[in-house]
């Protein structure tokens, strides 16, 4: 049984986590790369940091199915989020990637049969609406295409939820590693093909994204999601969507529009108002 001491512990780790995740933006603004390379040299410093951890904390790296297919899917997600954000508003990128409960919600629907309650619909179709919200203030094709990448970020990410939901530490953590590695194979050689320039801003840029917003947010989380009661990880998920746009607002200028910000609030008010509901019935 979890004392209350770690689970304060690991509450205050998850708020930690989660505002480091929510910096994303604006260091992927500030850099003037490709997409494709910001995440792979992100997920290459980020995959030495989690190698760290894991020789240190004795995780055992797991080649298995489950492992490979989450970090296939957990590498298509840092692949589309960085696009994402470079195509549209930061704001729209990390609140559509917040879908993934929905994505995981239909997916176990379609595939493992899970009965789909009145609540769960309700969260489908309200969330469909919130997401509705944000294409009346996107004209442009980059824009548009953003968001649908965006979305895309979503699906994956809901995918390898799922691959690993059932996981132990070592097949979870191996998955992870795997899904730094496989961006990093894919987005690295694009400095190559695409402009990169490198200067001081860029390389400290491009540390802070790999050490500071992913690496060490990743070795919170495998630390944290021991202890940490299923209710406050649902509710301090939403802490990224809400911080993220607020960051690149007041360093960058950047601002969603009025659509996407009332389906933004509608979107994360939906989505943590549907997991507060479903860990109640659960625990009941």
């Amino acid at each position: 049984m979890t004392s209350t001491k770690a689970q304060k512990r690991a509450i205050a780790m998850m708020l930690l986590c989660a505002g480091l995740w929510s910096i994303a933006g604006i260091f992927i603004k500030q850099l003037p790369w490709n997409a494709l390379v910001i995440a792979g040299f992100r997920s290459l410093i980020a995959a030495g940091v989690l190698a760290v951890y894991m020789l240190v904390a004795r995780v055992r790296f797991v080649f298995n199915q489950d492992s490979l297919l989450s970090g296939i899917f957990l590498a298509l997600t840092f692949l589309a989020f960085v696009s994402a954000n470079k195509l549209t508003t930061s704001a729209n990128a990390i609140v559509l990637q917040f879908t993934a409960p929905v994505f995981i919600l239909l997916l176990s629907t379609l595939l493992y049969h899970q009965r789909l309650r009145r609540a769960d619909l309700a969260v489908v179709l309200v969330t469909l609406a919130g997401i509705a919200l944000f294409f009346f203030d996107q004209f442009t094709p980059g824009s548009l295409l953003g968001n649908f990448v965006a979305i895309g970020a979503g699906f994956s990410m809901g995918v390898m939820y799922l691959l690993t939901g059932r996981a132990d530490e070592n097949a979870r953590m191996t998955g992870i590693f795997i899904g730094h590695l496989i961006t990093a194979l894919v987005g690295v050689p694009m400095a190559l093909v695409f402009p990169t320039p490198v200067d001081p801003p860029a390389v400290l840029s491009i540390l802070a994204l790999g050490i500071v917003q992913l690496g060490i947010p990743y070795v919170l989380y495998g630390l944290a999601v021991k202890d940490c009661p299923p209710l406050a990880c649902s509710l301090l998920g939403a802490v990224e969507p809400l911080l993220n746009p607020v960051w690149v607002f007041l360093f960058d200028g950047e601002a969603p529009g009025p659509f996407a910000l009332v389906g933004g609030v509608v979107v994360i008010c939906a989505i943590t108002a549907w997991c507060v509901w479903n860990d109640r019935q659960a625990a009941s």
